[in-house]
């Protein structure tokens, strides 16, 4: 009973410094790190958190086209989607997943990579969390800045700045949707050497955009 107090009282208090205090690094971040030096590779993590207003109006609005079309609208989860993955992966070889951006968001910066029952559930708490503490502003912020881009990279300003050049400001709606259509696996699909795959998906991705339009999610993170 103490234990179960004191967890929750520490997990409230961290999601509400990360409400105003920007995440210094993730388990993912370090654990890139750590395999790159086992490796000898270079090992430098490129991470650089800025705030939403410094970075393309294109970007939030294209992982939400990707991503979690119900973002500005479900309180962390999309029953609809998760229903439909249950039934698909009984019957499928290749699994399907229901992750809403929020649920990302509290498995990268409050969690371990992995799929086991107490994983999972600490992923539901720390993401009813985040709803409840930072609201959707905040969670998109975060999410576009810790999310995995390609090697080692993190966030999408370093992902501007490594991948095109440019800064996260700068980016187009169609170098949005590609970094938007490599993020299931950005260690596969880097939005710099797109595949044919990834032009199908970014072209997806952009009609979209175009349906859901930027005043759709404007409201919420700007």
């Amino acid at each position: 009973m103490v234990a179960a107090i004191v967890f929750m009282v520490l997990s409230v208090s961290a999601v509400y410094t990360y409400k105003y205090v920007d995440p210094p690094f993730t388990l993912l971040m370090a654990k890139r790190k750590m395999k790159a030096l086992y490796l000898g590779n270079a090992h430098r993590i490129h991470y650089e958190f800025i705030p939403i207003h410094k970075m393309s109006v294109y970007m939030p609005l294209a992982v939400v086209a990707s991503e979690d079309q119900l973002f500005p609208h479900h309180n962390g989860f999309d029953i609809v989607s998760i229903a439909k993955a249950i039934e698909h992966n009984r019957h499928a070889k290749r699994k399907h997943g229901a992750s809403t951006i929020s649920q990302q968001v509290a498995k990268n910066v409050f969690l371990w990579d992995g799929k086991n029952f107490v994983r999972k559930v600490l992923e539901v708490y720390f993401t009813f969390l985040i709803e409840n503490i930072w609201g959707k502003k905040r969670i998109m912020e975060v999410y576009l800045n810790v999310a995995e881009m390609g090697e080692r990279i993190f966030g999408v300003e370093m992902c501007a700045q490594k991948l095109f050049h440019k800064k996260a400001k700068q980016l187009t709606e169609s170098e949005c949707a590609l970094i938007a259509a490599s993020l299931p696996n950005p260690m596969i699909f880097s939005a710099d050497k797109p595949t044919k795959y990834m032009y199908k998906r970014q072209s997806w991705i952009v009609g979209q955009m175009h349906t859901l339009t930027l005043a759709y999610i404007n409201e919420v993170v700007r």
